[in-house]
């Protein structure tokens, strides 16, 4: 009897996202910044796109219309994750308009308004905790039943650089939050696996986005440049090759419980 062709001699390895084409995904804090990255990357590998946004419901809505526009298959969803509830809604809504789901990118987060730890009040760090870690859990939650049944269903969290390093200037309950969401990830590899679903995050460094433009002063920005061996901000489009490689079973079946740095070599593990 002839052997069995190993698997990877079926694989076109010319087309390594070709497996996204009809893939039902939902990028959270999708509106902009690395988040619009994402969407419309995927949107362009043929993959159907819910595109969260919190407050920047124009912004969601354009970029629809040009993911849309180039032939893409998109729509905007709203809700607001620091309410409680409203993650576990919109997974909930994007299941019913998807018909299911293949792949959560659980991205939106946001630090707060930087200010010494001592200072924040207890609404404060509620707000960053929500939004930054519990609305990625109710998220979770809320997919796995979707994920479960899907072929080779995935989840993808953005945290940051901060969950290792303890991040910039009076951003510690943001810090603390991306730190919950990677041993959060951790954790759920050991559960998830067995069901078939694969669980890993992509962990950004200094991006030049909105987010930075809100939340850093240019003499925090300037510190992260110095401080990055590439000696630049990033782009949130060179985040994108991260979460596409997560994302694609082809490449990263095997990858479960990680978490993969795009920092430009601001931190090293």
């Amino acid at each position: 009897m002839a052997p069995m062709p190993h698997p990877a001699a079926t694989i076109d390895w010319t087309r390594p996202f070709a497996e996204l084409a009809g893939r039902r995904v939902l990028v959270t804090g999708a509106s902009r910044g690395i988040g619009a990255a994402v969407a419309t990357a995927l949107a362009q590998c043929g993959a159907h796109v819910g595109v969260h946004y919190g407050q920047a419901r124009e912004s969601a809505e354009a970029l629809v219309a040009r993911l849309r526009a180039d032939g893409g298959t998109a729509f905007a969803l709203g809700a607001p994750l620091q309410v409680p509830q409203a993650g576990r809604d919109l997974v909930h809504a994007a299941v019913d308009r998807l018909g299911g789901l293949d792949l959560l990118i659980a991205n939106a987060g946001a630090p707060g308004p930087r200010a010494a730890f001592a200072t924040l009040d207890g609404s404060t760090i509620d707000d960053v905790l929500r939004v930054n870690l519990v609305a990625v859990m109710d998220m979770i939650q809320a997919a796995i039943p979707a994920l479960r049944v899907a072929s080779d269903g995935a989840i993808i969290s953005t945290t940051s650089i901060a969950a290792r390093s303890g991040g910039g200037r009076g951003i510690a309950a943001y810090a603390a939050a991306k730190a919950g969401v990677e041993s959060l990830t951790r954790a759920l590899a050991k559960e998830l696996g067995p069901q078939g679903i694969r669980i890993n995050c992509v962990a950004p460094g200094y991006i030049e986005t909105e987010i930075h433009e809100r939340f850093s002063t240019a003499a925090d920005r300037d510190g992260y440049v110095a401080a990055t061996p590439l000696g630049r901000g990033g782009r949130p489009d060179e985040c994108v090759g991260a979460f596409l490689f997560l994302a694609t079973s082809r490449l990263s079946g095997y990858v479960t419980g990680q978490t993969l740095c795009v920092n430009g070599g601001l931190a090293m593990s």
